[in-house]
């Protein structure tokens, strides 16, 4: 779409990893859970050691840490746990755990975090990790278990005990390992840290977890890598920056708000450690920049051209410097096809008593129901954490019954595991078991006249990019209503 386009390029000391666009993903990502609340900013305290940052990043930074630190209250369970959604009758374990290292983190790097927020916290993580057993946790429960305790650790209130408990169990699972051998380093004990990964490898079986943590074969390499970093061995480390940064760095690779901020916030921390050096010049439609720094990625925001441009790269460090241009937009409205894989979703418009409408023409101040439908047609069993994304246009209001004081009139439909309406969207977020379909309706009124588009309306699995439907979008009218 004219005026979104923006063309990065970016230089490097490591392998790129195509830094502003997947920060970028992050920033923008609609939802808002535990995780993805996190997800958003945790790499982001670590990126003054990765790239120089202007005036301006360092407040937005500054901003967004924040804000995020802020939201988080809003998590907070009454057993000091965080819960996946506001006002979830739960703590979520995984959650709880990666909240916790942020705030940790975000408080090393000076930022004010609430001591009771932290000590009821860290009340919470002592009292699950005393009391674990493997099978009161879902899928990978040892690696949450292992996590907890690194953080323990990393809060300086080690759970010896329960470390030593799930170092001595059988068959640990590889990651798990890897997980507890950082709190045995984060306790002083490199050497048991050492021999408890000694036989271990580093390569994770491809999968893509929807729940419990989240996780994914990348997810869990960033983990390992964490692990080498603390021990030091950096050229381990390094083939494993060189497999995420292969991933970070293909357009096509999708990645989950987990797994990519794990991601970035381990190559980060391997970053760290480097020296940058980055001598070089670029000439860009004849004009030539002559610029390096000591961090081991620049970033520069190329003017918007419309038309075709020259760029041209020299190298004047001693090193192998690696080079990308990234060019993003937003693609033009009405772009969008109708899609689907291992999900099905139906939209209908109607009057409040169950009349088809028409939405492409519709009666200033009329009062009508958008229903969708979603279907798991049970090819892989339970979903878990989808999301349904209804945007609406400027035309249309939301008739949020919260706000009106009237929810017990809401309109028949299953009740989600957590809804968020604001102005002009509305998110739904359910699970769905295999052959079931669940149905969603949102009340509405054609309220301002003239010409609109509705976005396509879309679920996902959070978590698993493999579980999608779409429905495309298309231009909408408000009329004025005839005079009697």
């Amino acid at each position: 779409m004219a005026g979104t386009n923006v063309t990065t390029l970016e230089i490097s000391s490591l392998p790129p990893v195509n830094l502003g666009q997947r920060m970028r993903y992050l920033l923008q990502y609609p939802y808002g859970c535990i995780e993805q609340t996190t997800s958003a900013v945790f790499p982001q305290l670590y990126l003054d050691k990765i790239k120089a940052l202007t005036d301006a990043e360092k407040t937005t930074i500054q901003r967004n840490v924040t804000a995020a630190i802020e939201r988080l209250k809003t998590f907070v369970h009454s057993d000091g746990g965080f819960a996946y959604w506001p006002g979830s009758d739960d703590s979520d374990s995984w959650g709880s755990t990666y909240a916790g290292h942020f705030l940790i983190e975000a408080e090393a790097k000076g930022y004010y975090v609430p001591n009771d927020m932290i000590r009821r916290w860290k009340k919470y993580q002592k009292n699950k990790a005393q009391n674990w057993r493997k099978a009161q946790e879902y899928g990978s429960s040892e690696l949450i278990q292992a996590y907890r305790l690194y953080t323990l650790a990393l809060a300086g209130d080690a759970e010896l005990g329960a470390m030593n408990r799930l170092r001595e169990q059988n068959n640990l699972p590889t990651t798990a390992a890897w997980m507890l051998a950082a709190a045995y380093v984060k306790t002083g004990q490199p050497e048991a840290a050492k021999k408890l990964i000694e036989k271990l490898p580093t390569q994770v079986k491809p999968y893509q977890e929807l729940a419990y943590s989240y996780g994914s074969d990348l997810r869990d390499k960033a983990i390992i890598l964490e692990t080498l970093i603390l021990l030091n061995d950096r050229t381990r480390a390094f083939e494993i920056v060189k497999e995420l940064s292969y991933a970070l760095s293909d357009f096509n690779n999708w990645m989950s708000t987990q797994t990519l901020a794990w991601s970035l916030k381990s190559v980060g921390s391997f970053a760290a450690g480097e020296k940058g050096d980055l001598k070089f010049s670029y000439t860009y439609n004849g004009k030539a920049v002559t610029t390096g720094t000591d961090l081991p990625v620049a970033s520069i925001v190329l003017p918007a051209e419309n038309k075709a441009s020259d760029l041209k790269v020299v190298s004047a460090s001693k090193g192998v410097l690696f080079a990308r241009v990234i060019q993003e937009g937003v693609p033009a409205r009405g772009t969008e096809e109708d899609s689907e894989k291992n999900l099905m979703l139906t939209v209908s418009y109607t009057s409040s008593d169950g009349t088809p409408v028409n939405p492409a023409m519709l009666e200033q101040g009329t009062e009508f129901v958008a229903t969708v439908t979603v279907f798991n047609p049970g090819m892989r069993g339970l979903y878990k954490n989808l999301a349904l994304n209804q945007i609406f246009p400027s035309g249309w209001e939301i008739n949020n019954l919260r706000l009106t004081g009237d929810e017990g009139a809401r309109i028949t439909g299953d009740v989600p595991t957590y809804q968020d309406i604001r102005d002009d969207r509305v998110y739904t977020y359910f699970d769905l078991s295999a052959r079931q379909s669940k149905t969603f309706k949102v009340m509405l009124t054609a309220s301002y006249a003239g010409s609109y588009y509705l976005p396509a309306v879309s679920c996902e699995a959070m978590y698993d990019n493999n579980i999608y439907a779409r429905k495309k979008g298309m231009v909408v009218e408000v009329v004025k209503g005839v005079v009697q």
